[in-house]
């Protein structure tokens, strides 16, 4: 499979180079481009050696996530407006297997909306969020039980990383 635009040379990319490679890929087909910020927290989710940059593999992991997420936002929008609501945001992230409380999903929608309404970029960036969160809960639940103690410096470096 064909990755376009993507490297600068190195064989990794920082934010600006996969806010172009995604661009020119047209992954995001009629929504808007991704901002620096949302690529920024997508190099986030998998940069597991904290270089700042994405390697190959994990931008293939990356792609076939976007493409995931693509697909999902297109099914839930089901009105074609380029945007996801509240009604429809909790059906996916429900089906995605997250079961949050409707005090969260407000929460959420209140963080990445633009007057109530979702916007790709926006819907990747709660997806990224969301996924990055619970990786990271779920490292320190070991024993499964649904709640961990932190130390606030981890819990700091855990989430301002995202």
């Amino acid at each position: 499979m064909a990755y376009p635009g993507y490297g600068g040379g190195d064989g990794e990319v920082d934010a600006e180079e996969l806010q172009r490679c995604l661009t020119q890929s047209g992954i995001s087909g009629t929504y808007s481009p991704f901002s620096l910020e949302t690529c920024r927290i997508m190099i986030s989710m998998l940069d597991r050696d904290f270089t700042g940059k994405m390697g190959f593999n994990e931008f293939k992991e990356l792609w076939a996530v976007l493409n995931a997420w693509k697909q999902n936002f297109m099914m839930i929008d089901q009105d074609r407006s380029g945007t996801v609501e509240l009604h429809e945001l909790s059906q996916v992230i429900a089906a995605m297997g997250y079961r949050l409380s409707p005090q969260t999903l407000t929460a959420i929608v209140k963080r990445y909306s633009k007057n109530g309404r979702i916007f790709f970029d926006d819907y990747v960036a709660c997806c990224v969020k969301l996924r990055a969160l619970t990786d990271f809960f779920r490292r320190r639940d070991s024993m499964q039980q649904g709640f961990v103690n932190f130390v606030y410096d981890d819990f700091l470096q855990g989430t301002m990383a995202i």
